[in-house]
């Protein structure tokens, strides 16, 4: 009974060792190795996305450098495209290149025009109020294209003008106190009687194919009383478009010449071609 007893024991002894020495049913997986799958994971994402991004600057610097490259000299007179966006060559335009397209025109490449202020010196009758042509100032004036001629002005060019004219009458009832052209009229107007006087301008034209015949274009002025005061000024001011023959004229008539305001800024006289 005492042999069978250690018996048993041996050989329960025995079968632990055997099982804790045999291979193991289960393995468990180890957690690192799951692990290790995120950061690489991650770092494809990085590598691609530096890609991307170096892809990108790098294209946006060729297409700068290529636009700072383009001789704008020598580009052709049509719209650059980029990337379907039309620039147009004005406004890549060289600033020294726009400066020069401010500049004024060539002289000879402008219409026809002509302004003359009234010269300064010169006498008129103060007898009756017949008009008479006034005298105009070349020399401080200006003729493109047109010619002046005693008072008349000469169209060289067919075409349509706009011609304009004004005149300043002045009339001082005891005159000033000065040497100036104003007091040596006035002193001789004392005598005149001017309680009723007539002001009136006439713009005229001669047709050179209706034989030189004036024909009047324009007509203005007034009736004043200009002795009611110590000192009168009355101005008339007309403007009008007309069709012009070459070797036509025009010229300005006034009444009471004698009264007229001798300043350029004041009297004058001028046309400009506006077209064909």
């Amino acid at each position: 009974m005492a042999a069978t007893h250690s018996e048993y024991r041996g050989y329960l002894r025995n079968s632990s060792v055997d099982m804790e020495a045999g291979p193991h049913r289960f393995h468990p997986v180890p957690s690192s190795e799951s692990c290790t799958y995120r950061p690489l994971l991650f770092g494809t994402l990085a590598v691609m996305g530096l890609l991307q991004v170096a892809s990108s600057v790098a294209i946006l610097l060729h297409l700068t450098g290529y636009l700072q490259e383009v001789d704008l000299s020598t580009a052709p007179h049509r719209p650059i495209e980029v990337r379907g966006l039309r620039v147009q060559r004005a406004v890549l335009r060289r600033p020294e290149t726009a400066r020069k397209n401010r500049r004024c025109k060539n002289p000879k490449e402008s219409l026809p025009s002509a302004h003359l202020p009234i010269k300064t010196y010169q006498e008129y009758s103060k007898k009756g109020e017949q008009a008479v042509t006034i005298d105009w100032d070349e020399e401080h004036g200006y003729c493109h294209r047109m010619r002046y001629q005693k008072g008349k002005l000469l169209v060289m060019e067919l075409g349509f003008y706009y011609v304009y004219a004004k005149t300043c009458f002045r009339y001082y009832k005891h005159g000033p106190e000065d040497g100036s052209p104003a007091a040596a009229g006035a002193a001789a107007a004392a005598a005149v009687d001017v309680r009723n006087t007539q002001l009136i301008q006439y713009v005229y034209r001669e047709s050179i194919k209706q034989n030189s015949r004036a024909i009047m274009l324009m007509k203005t002025g007034s009736t004043v009383r200009l002795n009611s005061t110590s000192y009168n000024m009355y101005c008339a001011q007309q403007g009008r478009g007309v069709r012009l023959e070459e070797g036509d004229t025009l010229f300005v008539n006034v009444s009471n010449a004698w009264m007229l305001d001798l300043e350029g800024e004041g009297t004058y006289f001028g046309a400009i071609k506006l077209g064909n």
